[in-house]
């Protein structure tokens, strides 16, 4: 016992460091999207869910996490725990940690992409190549598994991938690979679309993918260094103020996970991708407000249908596996 509350605290302290590298929405946004879920889960469903995710098996080290916020009081604790575990998808991606990373991270699990190209007015969609991404089937999967008869150790594992997947998926370029006659295999969701003029050296040069998953922390730095619940906490309840649950409740599609992924691909095309952005430039004030808004809508969307989904999931009898 003392050895693994050894390698939690370390494991820990590597987390407040923040040495590991993110993507999808980057921590800051998975964590938004996360909040949002916790606020709208029953009593009920959050202790069940902080529950599994503490049965995590221990190679995972997803329930290292919540050592992270032990000083804070038993509540907020398992808050900040639930919305760590959203980023535990990503990182895992660390190598350093070689038997965690062989076991436990997929990288074509993190997006869905459809391919497609503009001709004229006019979206034609082409023929995927042998893997455009796992993470719609992914997300299906897992959500039997959290319904299911399963230990609670695999629930653990299953409950954080939901977390980051729905976070993932509501991040438009996380489902599209837009082809042209420079990208001619497709841009790997905008990663090969560069926005600061040709010849930047590589480590100054940033794309259309950063751009979109670091949004929320561009618009709202997080300047004074502050903890999780002093700087993300009211950015997180702004936005349910302005896309209140109430609003939004009809727009559920309630494990309709096709529409969710549509619905992204659909802003990544007329909203990402708007007449207005132009490749070797940073993009506009305009777009740049309006990328905002588009995300701060997908952010809050996508906590809602976690909460949902959770909330359906924990208020019921398993259904074993098989049916």
């Amino acid at each position: 016992m003392i050895e693994v509350l050894k390698r939690a605290v370390m494991l820990s302290s590597i987390l407040i460091a923040g040495i590991f590298p993110v993507f999808g929405w980057d921590g800051t946004g998975h964590k938004i999207s996360a909040y949002i879920a916790w606020q709208q889960m029953t009593p009920a469903a959050r202790e069940r869910v902080i529950k599994i995710l503490t049965e995590a098996p221990e190679d995972s080290q997803l329930a290292a996490l919540y050592m992270t916020y032990g000083s804070q009081n038993a509540e907020t604790q398992k808050r900040d725990f639930f919305m760590a575990a959203s980023t535990w998808a990503d990182i895992i991606r660390d190598r350093n940690f070689a038997v965690r990373y062989k076991k436990y991270h997929k990288t074509n699990w993190h997006y869905d992409d459809a391919f497609w190209t503009r001709k004229g007015d006019k979206i034609e969609y082409l023929p995927a190549p042998e893997d455009g991404g796992q993470g719609l089937a992914r997300l299906e999967e897992f959500s039997k598994v959290i319904t299911s008869n399963a230990k609670d150790e695999e629930k653990a594992i299953a409950i954080a991938w939901i977390l980051h997947l729905i976070g993932d998926l509501h991040q438009p370029l996380h489902t599209s690979a837009r082809v042209t006659e420079t990208e001619p295999k497709g841009d790997m969701g905008g990663n090969l679309f560069l926005l600061r003029p040709q010849g930047t050296l590589r480590s100054d040069q940033v794309n259309l993918h950063w751009y979109w998953d670091s949004i929320i922390g561009r618009n709202v730095p997080n300047s004074a260094n502050a903890c999780d619940s002093a700087y993300l906490e009211p950015i997180a309840q702004k936005i349910m103020k302005e896309y209140p649950f109430a609003k939004m409740e009809k727009r559920l599609d309630a494990d309709v996970f096709e529409a969710w992924v549509k619905d992204s691909l659909t802003y990544a095309q007329h909203d990402v991708f708007s007449p207005d952005l132009k490749r070797f430039e940073m993009p506009s004030e305009k777009y740049k407000k309006k990328a905002y808004e588009v995300a701060r809508l997908r952010l809050a969307m996508a906590g809602y249908r976690m909460a949902d989904m959770f909330n359906r999931a924990f208020s019921g009898p398993a259904i074993p596996l098989n049916q």
